[in-house]
């Protein structure tokens, strides 16, 4: 080596380099693909992308390339420099070339391919593939025996070097991933799916109508009272009972009886006739799974019961889906049952109003794992009957007690815009 020509072996040196930083950038960039993207190219017909799925199944054996390649060209671009060295300067330029050469190496064949590697793993992984590909063939006579011998070092620390980590995301990672997917997924359809992930968490006393407010038919009442009852309902499905919601008769879909209705031809008798049997669901029942047995059963409407077979309320199939969309209004705080606005800038709030349907109206983050509704909360933080004048802060919510009724708060003002005002001076 030592008779050629300068010229030709700082060309050489030069080259050396170059395929340095190749195997540098080729490494960082393999390791950095997304391998979500990465599966999705594949299966949408990309060569390079099925290529680099390909050896990342087995990253010992592409590692094994890259480190095998990259050594091999460092320890003879140090040797060249040593060689270009005493033939200029003698043997006294021996350190100096090397720290030079290793100055080279570490900005030009380390630290600036492997930073771009690293902001664009694709362009630089997948042309990289090819030859990577190749080299394995070539070399994997050699590549296989430095695995054996690196697997067996790895085994002997007992760590199986077949096993990698599950790469499969859990639901807090898969909400990282859509919080942080920015303009690619528009900011409601973002938060539609944080809702379906949320549906693991909720059960249905969370959303249920509690027994209290159901609204349904009376058998006892007066046929002209259930009539008019039928004629200026909301509700397309009622449930049917006798005095009590506890006994229940089924629930009453009023497509069925409408042509009856409008034609005053409508009995008690046929209206009975029209009553599907009383679906139940269980106390606990997670929303993401009752959301599955309301379509395997056919079924939009449910009773919620707990161990004793007592009814605790209703829930419907349209509850899970605005849990998921959202309410089907363009303001749902205005236009809540349970939260009415006030001219002040408050808001007053039912006391049977869920604690979900606060948070989703007024865009709150109170905890959901304890009391369902805010008269719940109210209690559980006074523990007795409030009088009405009673203020308090509920987790940071200033909340004023307007009216109480029997054994519970009937309705309460809240002022969120308070808050708010608060937090942003601190």
């Amino acid at each position: 080596m030592s008779e050629l020509p300068l010229g030709i072996m700082f060309g050489i040196l030069a080259l050396l380099i170059i395929l340095s930083a190749f195997f540098s950038s080729s490494e960082t960039a393999l390791m950095s693909l997304n391998r979500y993207r990465l599966r999705h190219l594949a299966r949408g017909g990309w060569r390079s992308a099925r290529l680099a799925t390909r050896l990342l199944e087995r990253p010992d054996r592409i590692l094994g390339v890259i480190l095998l390649g990259n050594n091999f060209v460092n320890i003879l671009a140090a040797s060249l420099a040593t060689v270009i060295a005493l033939q200029l300067y003698g043997e006294g330029a021996i350190g100096i070339a090397s720290l030079v050469l290793t100055l080279v190496i570490l900005i030009f064949a380390e630290v600036a391919p492997k930073t771009l590697a690293a902001l664009h793993p694709e362009r630089i992984a997948f042309p990289a593939s090819w030859p990577l590909a190749v080299l394995l063939r070539v070399l994997y006579p050699l590549v296989w025996m430095i695995n054996a011998v690196a697997n067996g070092l790895l085994r002997l620390l007992r760590v199986d070097p077949r096993v990698s980590e599950n790469e499969n995301l859990s639901r807090e990672e898969l909400r990282s991933v859509v919080n942080e997917a920015g303009t690619l997924i528009p900011r409601r359809h973002q938060k539609m799916l944080l809702n379906i992930l949320d549906l693991e968490k909720a059960t249905v006393e969370d959303i249920m109508v509690p027994r209290n407010e159901i609204v349904g038919i009376d058998l006892t009442d007066d046929w002209d009272e259930i009539v008019a009852q039928l004629a200026n309902t909301q509700h397309t499905r009622l449930p049917v009972f006798q005095e009590s919601i506890d006994d229940v008769q089924g629930i009453l879909h009023l497509r069925r009886i409408i042509p009856d209705l409008t034609e005053r031809r409508l009995t008690r008798d046929h209206l009975l006739a029209q009553v599907e049997p009383t679906y139940f669901i269980p106390e606990g029942t997670r929303l993401h799974t009752q959301l599955v047995n309301f379509q395997r059963q056919r079924r939009r409407v449910g009773m919620v019961v707990d161990e004793y077979g007592d009814i605790m309320g209703l829930v419907a199939l349209e509850d899970i889906l605005e849990e998921i969309v959202g309410e089907f209004t363009t303001d749902p705080a205005a236009h809540s049952r349970y939260l009415r606005p006030l001219e002040s800038g408050a808001y007053l709030a039912q006391g049977s109003i869920s604690v979900r349907e606060l948070n989703r109206a007024l865009d709150w983050d109170l905890p959901t794992d304890g009391p369902k509704t805010l008269n719940g909360l109210i209690l559980e933080q006074l523990e007795s009957i409030p009088e009405p004048g009673t203020s308090l802060l509920i987790h940071g919510f200033p909340v004023t007690i307007v009216q109480t009724q029997d054994n519970k708060v009937k309705t309460a003002e809240i002022q969120p815009r308070l808050v708010r005002q608060r937090r942003r001076r601190s």
